[in-house]
C-alpha cells in the first residue's frame, strides 16, 4: 500500500483540527427546520418559549447552502432551539416588516414574555408578548450558532 499523497495528508489533518469542519454527510433524520406559513403558527411557537432562529431567504445556490447548515443546526439544538425558515417571495409581507434588502438574512427572536396590560383592553382574547430580536452576525455553521447561543445564554435552557 502506497503512502497517503500530501494532499490526503493535509485534508486529514485538515478535519481533525479545524472546528469549522461539519463532518458531511451526516444522517442528521428527519428534518426539524420548520417552514414558516402563516403568522399565527409563528407567534404560537414564540408562545412555546424556546429561542426561534428564523431564516429569511429566497432562491438561490446560497439558499442551498444555507438549507444544508439549518438541517445541521437544528437537529444539534433540538429541542431547546426552534429553527424557521422563510421563503420571502412567499410571503412578502413577513420579511418586508423587517425592513432588510439583502437576502438572506437571520434573526433570533427569544424571551417572549406577557407584556403587562397597560390602559384599557381592546379585547380579552388578545395576548401580548414582549419578544427581543437579535441580528445573527456569527460565522454561519453550527458552530457560530453555538458561540451565538453561549454568547446570550439563550439554548442551553428551558423554555419558562
Amino acid at each position: 500500500m502506497a503512502d497517503p499523497s500530501f494532499f490526503d495528508r493535509m485534508i486529514t489533518h485538515f478535519r481533525a483540527t479545524c472546528k469549522y469542519y461539519t463532518g458531511y454527510p451526516k444522517d442528521l433524520g428527519p428534518s426539524r427546520v420548520i417552514h414558516f406559513t402563516s403568522e399565527r403558527e409563528f407567534v404560537q411557537l414564540l408562545h412555546e418559549g424556546y429561542p426561534v432562529v428564523v431564516a429569511f431567504t429566497i432562491r438561490g445556490n446560497y439558499t442551498k447552502h444555507l438549507d444544508k447548515i439549518l438541517e445541521e443546526s437544528s437537529a444539534e439544538f433540538y429541542p431547546h432551539v426552534k429553527f424557521m425558515r422563510v421563503e420571502c417571495p412567499k410571503y412578502p409581507g413577513f420579511c418586508i416588516t423587517r425592513q432588510r434588502k439583502e437576502y438572506p438574512f437571520i434573526e433570533i427572536f427569544h424571551s417572549p414574555e406577557q407584556a403587562s396590560n397597560q390602559g384599557r383592553v381592546a379585547d380579552p382574547n388578545i395576548t401580548k408578548y414582549a419578544v427581543k430580536v437579535l441580528p445573527f452576525n456569527y460565522d454561519l455553521s453550527a458552530y457560530g450558532f453555538r458561540e451565538f447561543f453561549k454568547r446570550y445564554g439563550i439554548w442551553a435552557t428551558e423554555p419558562k
